[in-house]
């Protein structure tokens, strides 16, 4: 799962505001900076290599430390600490290592298949992007969607009055993300537009990611917490 990570990170914001919603960005979508990282350690490497041949279905890595179920009470920890200590608050702590925790279990559903502890251990997922990406674009797309109504219908009965504008600028961004996973489902981009091979250095995949990842908590941290109070527009 990719947007839909986003989605819990707003709900755990919108009820516990005093965590600030990069943090529970960051915590939604951990295990995937971390795969990002490990990426460029050599832990995690990541395939196709050139941006322009992957596709949701064709994607390889084995996300062994950033991913897996014996890690991930590593993380949970982690998260939990930053959380505490940031925010001088137990529970938001808890709040960000369920986000992590969420992820994981999100990504059962749709997502890569992840593993015990390495791909040779017991396979934990349903691996739909590999099997049956379509479905897992389905899954993911319906859960965005339940998540964005329920946020909305809360800010609602909270007093916060969003504005039409500020409403369709944070749909229109998961809209889009669910667009575009359709989009490289099984077609890659150079088979769409018959784009030639060449390299100039920043059309791997795993920088293309850090971009679209990056410019996605951005986006959310800057709309979300942009509300009016009052009249409903």
């Amino acid at each position: 799962m990719l947007a839909g990570h986003y989605t819990t990170a707003l709900v755990a914001y919108q009820k516990f505001p005093k965590g600030t919603l990069l943090y529970f960005l960051f915590a939604s979508q951990l295990q995937d900076l971390l795969w990002f990282t490990l990426h460029y350690l050599g832990l995690e490497p990541t395939g196709p290599r050139d941006v322009f041949d992957t596709t949701l279905n064709n994607m390889v890595v084995d996300m062994l430390y950033s991913h897996d179920l014996i890690p991930l009470f590593f993380w949970l920890g982690v998260i939990f600490v930053i959380g505490k200590l940031a925010f001088k608050d137990t529970k938001i702590g808890l709040i960000g290592s369920a986000l992590v925790l969420g992820h994981f279990v999100l990504d059962f559903f749709s997502g890569h298949p992840h593993h015990l502890f390495g791909a040779h251990s017991q396979e934990i997922g349903l691996g739909l992007y590999a099997s049956n990406v379509y479905m897992a674009i389905g899954i993911e797309a319906i859960f965005s969607m339940a998540l964005l109504w329920y946020f909305f219908q809360q800010e609602v009965k909270n007093g916060i009055h969003r504005t039409a504008k500020n409403k369709a600028s944070i749909i229109g961004l998961f809209v889009f993300g669910i667009l575009f996973m359709l989009t490289i489902a099984t077609t890659s981009f150079r088979d769409w537009f018959n784009i030639p091979e060449f390299d100039i250095g920043f059309n791997s995949s795993v920088p293309t990611l850090i971009l679209t990842y990056a410019g996605m908590i951005l986006y959310l941290n800057h709309f979300v917490p942009k509300f009016k109070v009052g009249k409903k527009e």
